[in-house]
């Protein structure tokens, strides 16, 4: 990690793994370019807890997450971001992972108000907290903008506080 900023991680998403994979990563592999949700693993975005590592998926152009399982501070930095991390039974994820990999251009989606997802003519259920659901379903995922929001609230609260001094 050498920056405090958000700006380029896009094109450095997952640049470890990728220099590893000497250009056989999916994220560098022409028949996956465009792709706007990511099928993975368990455990996905363990050892990831800082911000940069969803803001990174988020610049490449990732909407959706779908995975067995997703490590927690991963998960919250990603809904906090607005992404979806979605879970799957490990055999709806490994049915997904091969209809890609045989029709990388298969349609996909994830519809949160069903709990559904779907790629090509097959469709599965999908799991997320409810908290996260209603979050992502609500626009209230962006705890910035919804301070922004309150400001008047937060200062007649502020100012009842005898510690604080409100300007």
């Amino acid at each position: 990690m050498r920056c405090v900023t958000f700006d380029g991680l896009g094109a450095q998403v997952f640049a470890d793994d990728r220099a590893q994979a000497n250009g056989e990563h999916p994220f560098d592999l022409p028949q996956y370019q465009g792709a706007q949700i990511l099928v993975v693993n368990a455990n996905f975005g363990c050892g990831s807890s800082r911000e940069h590592a969803p803001q990174a998926i988020i610049k490449w152009g990732i909407k959706a997450i779908v995975g067995e399982s997703f490590a927690e501070i991963f998960f919250g930095n990603c809904v906090a971001n607005g992404i979806p991390c979605v879970t799957a039974a490990p055999e709806t994820v490994k049915r997904l992972q091969a209809m890609l990999q045989a029709n990388p251009q298969a349609s996909m989606s994830v519809d949160l108000a069903t709990m559904q997802v779907s790629c090509g003519d097959a469709i599965a259920p999908i799991s997320i907290g409810e908290g996260a659901k209603q979050m992502l379903t609500s626009g209230t995922w962006d705890s910035c903008a919804q301070l922004l929001q309150n400001e008047d609230e937060i200062g007649v609260a502020a100012s009842k506080l005898p510690y604080l001094v409100w300007a």
